[in-house]
């Protein structure tokens, strides 16, 4: 057995085991003290503060590393990464872009919308591969033709409104006129009464007309041109551009409004396709009144080219169902 006593230089006997007790008792004393008058808190808040640093080049090197990683992210996935939020963006700009133009609808309007919420269910987006632009034609080529289900008078939009519509189909393109094109007409309606008329281009991508509106017409500077949905061919309710300029000669008729259009004419690289579900268009009965009923009657403008006319002429027949191979989202 081990005993617990022990000799010194000078030969005194100590004894381990009263030492032990002594320190023991001692120990206890303190936790003691300490469970209830918190007299060591202090000096264990010093030694953490001097403890800190310690701790900090303990961690140094594992966050050191993992922040290397995170910074060295390769450009594959930035550009993955950044290619789906574009995607995502244009989505969203494409299914929220009606709500500024029913904000500031009347009881009449509301009825309206009623009756054409949802009214595209099915659409695709393509990429522009060729444009042609000048004073005489406003067309572009597109990389979706009869293939996805695309038909000539099919309309087309981008991230900010009416862009135009599908003059020409080939089996993996399509050809589509602005609604910038000279030969081009849509009709729409002044968002803020209701008013409507038709919208023609001018040959300039950031400029339309509205040529049968009289002087005493309620239009201002500001106002928002919604399409009307008169003729099937345009969904109703999406922005088509905004009244820039309204010129009021007392020797004419007929005002002249310059509006802007609300679809980037010239910059878009991406364009939605769009199908518009049977039975949401207004119908053709009631589209036979005039497009201004304000407006007196001045002899008729000549009607726009062929091609185009169906999407201003309130009698043109509907556009044909798209195939069945055509994407749903």
């Amino acid at each position: 057995m081990v005993a617990f006593r022990n000799s010194d230089s000078s030969g005194r006997t100590t004894g381990l085991l009263l030492r032990c007790v002594l320190y023991s008792l001692l120990a206890l004393g303190l936790i003691i003290v300490d469970k209830h008058y918190d007299h060591l808190g202090k000096i264990r808040r010093l030694l953490s503060i001097a403890a800190y640093p310690v701790q900090v080049a303990v961690e140094s090197p594992f966050e050191g590393w993992n922040w290397f990683r995170q910074s060295v992210t390769s450009r594959d996935v930035l550009r993955a990464d950044n290619a789906k939020l574009q995607a995502e963006l244009r989505l969203a700009q494409f299914r929220l872009q009606r709500y500024e133009a029913l904000e500031a609808e009347t009881q009449r309007l509301r009825a309206l919308r009623d009756n054409t919420a949802g009214v595209s269910n099915r659409f695709i987006v393509g990429d522009i591969m060729d444009v042609d632009l000048d004073a005489f034609r406003a067309r572009v080529l597109v990389d979706k033709g009869a293939s996805d289900g695309v038909f000539v008078g099919q309309a087309v939009l981008d991230s900010g409104g009416v862009f135009g519509q599908v003059a020409r189909v080939e089996q993996l393109t399509s050809e589509v006129i602005l609604i910038s094109d000279p030969t081009h007409a849509i009709p729409v309606q002044i968002n803020r009464n209701g008013l409507r008329t038709i919208a023609v281009g001018t040959g300039d991508s950031s400029r339309l007309k509205l040529p049968y509106l009289p002087t005493s017409a309620d239009v201002i500077a500001g106002d928002l041109l919604v399409t009307s949905g008169l003729g099937g061919v345009f969904p109703p309710g999406y922005p088509v551009g905004t009244v820039a300029e309204v010129k009021r000669d007392p020797a004419q008729s007929l005002a002249d409004v310059d509006i802007r259009p609300a679809a980037s004419l010239d910059r878009s690289r991406e364009l939605m396709f769009v199908w518009v579900k049977p039975g949401a268009v207004l119908p053709v009965a009631a589209s036979a009144k005039a497009p201004a009923p304000a407006a007196p009657t001045p002899a008729p403008a000549p009607a726009p080219a062929t091609g185009t006319a169906a999407a201003a002429s309130p009698s043109a027949p509907k556009s044909p169902p798209p195939p069945a191979g055509a994407n749903d989202e």
